[in-house]
């Protein structure tokens, strides 16, 4: 659905008028808040696949720090890789990082661990890589990262949009009362079923949902 379509799918389970833009009038200006609430209570809830995209940093000699462009700072790791030398990435913790990035002699090298460390001043999030690069390695950081805010009555919502009108429809009956349909907390025990039954159907799709391996 679109931001507007699902502005109106709400509208409709109100009983209330449509609208031809989402903000036509106060009433479907709030809806569309909810809408954006539950989308990002969604987002946070898995890591949908829709959501997923790649960073790529293209390590320069001699420089540990670097930012996941785009990224922002709400995301979920699903893979982080060194694509140059064909292994895997570990993420330690930052007490672990600063320490080897300040303690003794400082090792360079083939990146193989990494951690946060911050944000850059477009907001997005800083990694640290150790042993510190010794020339141009491809790191590649398969991403879920939420889609921005809706703005635009076109823009399709990426994540689930038949859970996302059911939790926006839950928040709406709390701000107005019951009116004789659905009570609020009946609607929102749907909308948790409903989150429920798409995160496991998307989750038995990959099986590192499926079984939990020692690292």
């Amino acid at each position: 659905m679109t931001f507007l379509e699902l502005v109106n799918d709400v509208l409709i389970r109100l009983r209330e008028p449509v609208v031809t833009t989402y903000d036509e009038t106060a009433y479907s200006t709030l809806i569309a808040k909810f809408v954006n609430d539950t989308k990002r209570q969604v987002e946070d809830a898995f890591g949908w696949n829709a959501l997923g995209q790649t960073v790529t940093i293209s390590t320069v000699a001699g420089t540990y720090q670097y930012a996941l462009t785009g990224a922002g700072q709400k995301f979920q790791v699903l893979d982080a890789i060194n694509a140059t030398s064909n292994i895997g990435l570990t993420n330690i913790t930052f007490v672990d990082m600063n320490r080897k990035q300040n303690f003794s002699t400082i090792m360079t090298g083939i990146p193989s661990e990494y951690t946060f460390d911050g944000v850059n001043g477009s907001y997005d999030t800083k990694i640290s890589l150790y042993p510190r690069p010794d020339g141009v390695y491809s790191i590649m950081f398969a991403l879920a990262v939420p889609q921005a805010p809706l703005a635009a009555d076109s823009t399709v919502i990426l994540v689930p949009d038949v859970v996302v009108a059911q939790g926006a429809y839950a928040r709406a009956l709390v701000e107005r009362g019951e009116d004789g349909g659905l009570s609020s907390s009946e609607a929102y025990s749907l909308f948790r079923s409903m989150l429920s039954d798409y995160i496991a159907l998307e989750g038995s799709r990959y099986p590192e949902n499926q079984e939990f391996v020692p690292q």
